[in-house]
């Protein structure tokens, strides 16, 4: 994997070609040599292995999302702070499904890193809300929840949250037991 500062030193040798290309009055090509320093600034803000893992997901090959982002093997370096945060968020995702504890590091990494979309970072809190509600701290649960519900702008995780605060609530009700309960022996006592 090379470093981000690679893609943006090829762009600027490929945009120097085609200004060199311009004064030779070759117009064409000096056009065509900027469209293609254009891929490798698109490429240094978007990182092409971080989309083919958003790719790979999309079908639910967890596997082949794996296989792309193992490929980044230093993203401090290779990655902006942005791709950081996906980066993070796409592990959190995948590991998730095995390991909550470090899902949740993951998430909170991700968040602190910064998500460029609003409903990303919806889903990340979201995620951190569940694993919170499932380690007993409510409080944080519904905080995050509550974040989650207002960065949620356009209501694609409308039911989830409502899934989740219905989950809340119903584990905040008291345990209703009917005729007599509790063991053979105290039951044996009282007649």
């Amino acid at each position: 994997m090379y470093n981000k500062i690679i893609k943006l030193i090829i762009a600027a040798g490929i945009i120097a070609y085609a200004v060199y290309q311009f004064t030779e009055n070759n117009i064409g090509n000096g056009i065509m040599f900027i469209l293609l320093s254009l891929i490798f600034v698109f490429l240094y803000f978007k990182n092409e292995f971080i989309l083919l893992a958003f790719l790979r997901l999309r079908k639910q090959d967890f596997d082949g999302a794996k296989k792309w982002l193992n490929k980044i093997k230093n993203p401090e370096s290779a990655l902006v702070k942005k791709q950081q945060g996906y980066y993070n968020y796409l592990h959190g995702i995948m590991v998730s499904q095995t390991n909550m504890n470090e899902a949740e590091r993951y998430f909170k990494k991700a968040v602190d890193l910064g998500l460029s979309m609003n409903h990303d970072l919806a889903m990340a809190k979201l995620n951190l809300a569940g694993i919170a509600f499932s380690k007993r701290r409510k409080q944080e649960a519904q905080r995050l929840l509550s974040e989650a519900q207002k960065l949620d702008k356009q209501g694609m995780l409308t039911d989830q949250i409502k899934m989740m605060k219905e989950n809340m609530k119903r584990a905040q009700m008291p345990n209703q037991h009917f005729g007599t309960g509790g063991s053979i022996r105290a039951q044996k006592r009282r007649s």
